[in-house]
């Protein structure tokens, strides 16, 4: 069903410009131009995602939902990377393999808040996984975002897979896998990076880290020597760059310079991005505001000052999402929940009929 910095980042964040040669007669891809309006739209996405995400925090204090875990901070790089996706089913298309903070994604993309807001409570009109899951594992085929899992960092080996057939398909489409710090140091990431550069077999795989220093509650820097996880990539030659995630223009142009080098070199990229994490890990540790850069709260500050726009017009788009999210809430109170007899749906592939009910073996 089609879904209706602890520390603040290095000065020196910088993005590498990938040099490509274009191959005569291959396709091309042409970013949107970034530009007065384009900017307004980022941030309108920005604000649809921090705005469901504090009303999925509020669901769970109210009793209105159970265990959250989301990407506050994460909305300024998320937004951009969601309009820079090329959309839709099949190789030709990009391949998204997210993790559970990635809902900036998503929404930029198209998504609606209600259906988040469905797994939230666990409903049966949930769209991504028919109330079954955690909230934020989104399952949406006709995008090719690929089911996000609980455990962490298995998306980083399952992108290689895709990427590999999009490899021989041909095109300009890519996979896309989104990690965290803490993951980035499992062996699921070193097995991506090795799979996608074997010589004559490059992958087009666009890995990228979100870098906000913690590891559930562990601090990264007890954990790991180098606040520079991107440059793991230099051990397997694979192009590799960071950027501010706090700032959504820095990190669209660091997207583009990314995205352009994968869909034509066919070749892997790993950015790292620097972002806040600004209620914590999940709902297990309180889902309280820390007091980190907030990307949100900076963006409008840009804008304002940019004469981009006026703070009564963004004050706008905060009441827009808060009112529609208001709705949103009233009508998944009432919907049902997941009945006895739904409990063997959609678990067995049952070929050419779809997925179906099965009679468990006696």
């Amino acid at each position: 069903m089609q879904p209706s910095l602890n520390q603040q980042n290095e000065r020196n964040d910088t993005v590498l410009t990938p040099a490509f040669v274009a191959t005569a007669g291959a396709p091309r891809w042409i970013p949107p131009v970034l530009d007065q309006a384009l900017r307004l739209r980022l941030h309108d996405r920005m604000v649809k995602a921090r705005a469901t995400e504090e009303m999925l925090i509020r669901m769970m204090r109210t009793g209105h939902g159970y265990f959250w875990i989301g990407g506050p901070g994460e909305e300024a790089y998320g937004s951009a990377l969601g309009l820079l996706v090329h959309k839709g089913h099949g190789p030709a298309y990009d391949y998204l393999h997210l993790h559970y903070r990635s809902s900036a994604v998503v929404l930029a993309m198209g998504s609606e808040p209600i259906d988040i807001l469905r797994q939230m409570r666990g409903t049966v009109t949930d769209p991504y996984s028919k109330g079954r899951n955690f909230v934020n594992h989104f399952a949406i085929k006709p995008w090719n975002i690929v089911p996000v899992t609980p455990t962490i960092e298995t998306q980083y080996l399952m992108a290689p897979g895709t990427a590999h057939m999009q490899r021989r398909h041909g095109g300009i489409g890519c996979s896309i896998v989104t990690g965290g710090d803490a993951g980035s140091a499992e062996g699921d990431f070193y097995s991506a990076m090795n799979w996608s550069t074997r010589p004559g077999g490059e992958l087009p795989v666009l890995m990228l880290i979100a870098q906000n220093h913690y590891g559930i509650s562990t601090s990264a820097e007890t954990v790991q020597n180098t606040p520079n996880l991107h440059q793991r990539a230099d051990g397997f030659r694979i192009r590799n760059a960071r950027v501010d995630g706090n700032d959504p223009i820095a990190s669209w142009h660091a997207l583009v310079e990314a995205l352009n080098y994968v869909r034509h070199e066919r070749k892997p990229y790993v950015l790292q991005v620097n972002c806040s994490r600004l209620y914590g890990h999940s709902s297990s540790s309180g889902a309280n505001r820390y007091d980190e850069p907030c990307c949100v709260a900076l963006y409008e500050k840009r804008l304002i000052s940019e004469n981009v726009a006026t703070e009564t017009e963004l004050k706008l788009v905060w009441d827009k999402w808060n009112a529609l999210l208001s709705d949103a809430l009233k009508v998944v109170i009432t919907e049902p929940m997941p009945a006895q007899e739904h409990v063997l749906q959609h678990v067995w592939h049952r070929g050419a009929a779809g997925n179906g009910p099965v009679e468990p073996k006696q």
